[in-house]
């Protein structure tokens, strides 16, 4: 049982001695990232229903929808709905194309080792090239397999925004 639990645990290690230093940085932004996910799949079953019902609630107990501060309310509260469900979407779209280019870093660092030991060599020794090689494809590997996962949620969080927003704007009637 205790094993089962630290495969994850072991294979970063591996993954952090085959790949290097950035392999970490790409783990770490992998963790914001699915925490996001994980945070706004809450919230859009959780809690946005919930704030919803209330602010029409209130918006239905008002005794007139139809002058001009009525109007400004209805726009205010579907705002204040519309800015809870953008949170943190921002920080998801940054983290899906920050991956590659943290894998690109980590390539540009496995090359310079390989340059590094052809130097210190003198020679091209297939052997030492290797570690830098591996390295550099490792990071690369890595930061795209992470933007990938990122790119649906990205996707279907602003895809539901929409959709939500336009079902919120119909239910607040006037």
């Amino acid at each position: 049982m205790l094993e089962a639990l630290l495969t994850p645990f072991q294979i970063l290690v591996e993954m952090r001695h085959l790949g290097g230093p950035v392999v970490l940085g790409i783990f770490a932004a992998c963790v914001l990232m699915w925490t996001i996910v994980m945070e706004r799949l809450w919230f859009f079953t959780g809690v946005l229903p919930r704030q919803a019902e209330r602010l029409l609630q209130e918006w239905q107990a008002r005794p007139e929808h139809h002058s001009w501060r009525a109007h400004q309310i209805r726009k205010a509260m579907i705002s204040t709905l519309n800015a809870g469900m953008n949170s943190n979407i921002q920080l998801l779209r940054v983290l899906v194309p920050m991956c590659p280019l943290l894998g690109l870093l980590g390539t540009v660092s496995g090359m310079l080792a390989v340059f590094d030991a052809m130097s210190a060599r003198g020679s091209a020794d297939a052997r030492s090239m290797a570690n830098g090689v591996s390295e550099a494809m490792i990071c690369t590997l890595t930061g795209l397999a992470v933007s990938i996962t990122g790119l649906y949620p990205v996707y279907y969080f602003r895809r539901r925004i929409r959709h939500e927003t336009e079902r919120l704007a119909d239910k607040f009637t006037f």
